[in-house]
């Protein structure tokens, strides 16, 4: 299926585009995270529990790893005590995690974040993890694929979600689309990449730099927006986010590649690797998150 609009992002880009980005992009931020802000008192890595590499991120270009992608489990994260967000309680488990990588990795250094689907909104309200600095920093904020038929059916709202740093992705066309293209640029520019796991396997195979994955799980982001008419955002829920384990599937990729796997193959066999450490967190997630 074509766009329905013209593609949206100039080359260059020119400054005024990219103040207009900034711009765009940290008002959204902005509204995030008084939406849906991190209560005070979650639990921290090394400390209330998750993922902490082995010196800090240095096989990603941070100083002090010793291999690439070395990190180790410490013990479960424990609850934090209830206090009040915002307009809505947002608990993030790990979140230095994502900061770190968000801010110290290398320049280099991809990041591919990857999230579970419940609402229209759990992008951008999932952000509300972030801190201020991060979503006015247009560096640092994350590129994401966005369905064509829902935001990219109108030049204006072309122009809102591409300021945005949102990538038109029409249904139905498969991996290889101007898009995803567009995407997988971006990975190999070192850039933030935040995908739902459908795709994944391309974007891993053609990436010319070792991107770090990261998985996050969140509940609840269908109670702040439902998926029912009137579609109204409400007030006063409950939501979780679990930062996993950030990994690589360097060694994967490149035993697919020593054993001349077809391009299909090695596609379904990195997004199958990267669908099972995205599945082990899910457990944790729901544990901490329990349906109502």
């Amino acid at each position: 299926m074509p766009l329905a609009v013209r593609w949206p992002f100039p080359a260059g880009p020119p400054l005024p585009w990219a103040l207009a980005s900034r711009l765009v992009t940290g008002l959204v931020g902005t509204y995030s995270c008084v939406w849906t802000r991190e209560c005070p008192a979650g639990a921290r890595p090394g400390g209330g529990g998750g993922w902490r590499a082995r010196g800090g991120w240095g096989g990603w270009g941070m100083p002090g790893v010793r291999g690439r992608g070395a990190a180790f489990p410490c013990r479960a994260p424990q609850p934090p005590s209830p206090r009040p967000g915002y307009l809505n309680r947002l608990r993030v488990y790990n979140a230095e995690v994502l900061h770190e990588l968000v801010e110290r990795r290398g320049p280099c250094t991809p990041l591919l974040t990857l999230s579970n689907h419940q609402s229209c909104m759990d992008d951008p309200h999932l952000w509300g993890s972030l801190k201020l600095r991060h979503v006015w920093s247009l560096h640092k904020m994350r590129w994401t694929p966005t369905a064509a038929d829902i935001c990219f059916t109108r030049e204006l709202h072309s122009r809102f979600f591409s300021l945005g740093r949102c990538v038109p992705v029409c249904r139905g066309d498969g991996v290889y689309q101007r898009g995803m293209d567009f995407i997988l640029e971006k990975l190999n520019q070192g850039d933030w990449v935040h995908v739902f796991p459908e795709g994944i396997g391309r974007l891993l195979a053609e990436c010319r730099l070792d991107p770090v994955i990261l998985p996050l799980w969140h509940g609840g982001m269908n109670d702040v927006l439902p998926n029912a008419p009137p579609y109204v955002p409400r007030v006063g829920q409950r939501i979780t986010v679990v930062v996993g384990r950030p990994f690589s599937v360097r060694p994967l990729l490149e035993r697919l590649r020593a054993e001349g796997t077809s391009t299909v193959e090695m596609r379904k066999a990195l997004t199958d690797f990267v669908q099972r450490e995205f599945e082990a967190l899910r457990g944790q997630a729901r544990a901490l998150h329990p349906a109502p």
